[in-house]
């Protein structure tokens, strides 16, 4: 609970910078983040319940409850809730099954040259999975991007009935009453296929997130 406060407060005073810091760590940073944000989107505060049960967003669920403004008291409650349950759970377990583990046990110690060659293919499987994983997301670096500048030019010129500015900005950074590109339109990045269809197809379309 220590760490997931300490976290929660850098996410309060830093909001965005710390999530993209903690996501630049992941093959994908922009679906690191999405996906993070995703899990509040759908199942709301109650994601630091069960977060420490999902690698990934464990990590990323403090500071992104920090980083949406959530009370110190609610967090520390949830927290409270899902670093008990964490507990319970493994500690239970062990508890429940401390026979079988020791059984398990002594069998990887009679069985240490096997257990050896089983730990290196699977070591040797995960990296191959891991660079597999690296190539196939390769491509979203390479994701078109336009300077602001010649946006803002194009919107003052005479095509600019013929430009569409969409806003996607991830659940949380977004809010009703918040600041946005005149003539832009909102979609929600979270429900993109029902979304999309409401976009027109004879018009240019530029996306802008947080």
């Amino acid at each position: 609970m220590l760490g997931d406060f300490l976290l929660f407060m850098v996410g309060r005073s830093t909001g965005w910078a710390l999530l993209g810091l903690l996501c630049r760590l992941s093959v994908n940073p922009e679906s690191c983040i999405l996906r993070s944000a995703e899990s509040f989107y759908r199942r709301g505060k109650l994601t630091l319940v069960f977060a420490k049960f999902i690698p990934g967003i464990n990590t990323m669920a403090p500071p992104l409850a920090g980083s949406m403004k959530m009370r110190v008291q609610q967090f520390l409650q949830l927290d409270l809730a899902g670093s008990s349950l964490y507990v319970l759970a493994y500690g239970g377990s062990g508890f429940a099954f401390s026979d079988f583990l020791r059984t398990i046990t002594h069998g990887f110690r009679s069985a240490g040259h096997a257990a050896e060659v089983v730990l290196t293919f699977g070591i040797a499987a995960y990296v191959v999975y891991r660079i597999w994983v690296y190539r196939k997301y390769r491509l979203y670096k390479v994701v078109p991007r336009v300077p602001v500048e010649e946006v803002a030019r194009r919107l003052t010129s005479e095509d600019a009935d013929k430009i569409l500015l969409v806003d996607v900005r991830s659940h949380g950074y977004y809010d009703a009453d918040s600041s946005r590109i005149k003539g832009s339109v909102r979609i929600e990045p979270n429900n993109l296929l029902q979304e999309i269809k409401h976009l027109p197809k004879d018009k240019e379309i530029y996306l802008y997130c947080t």
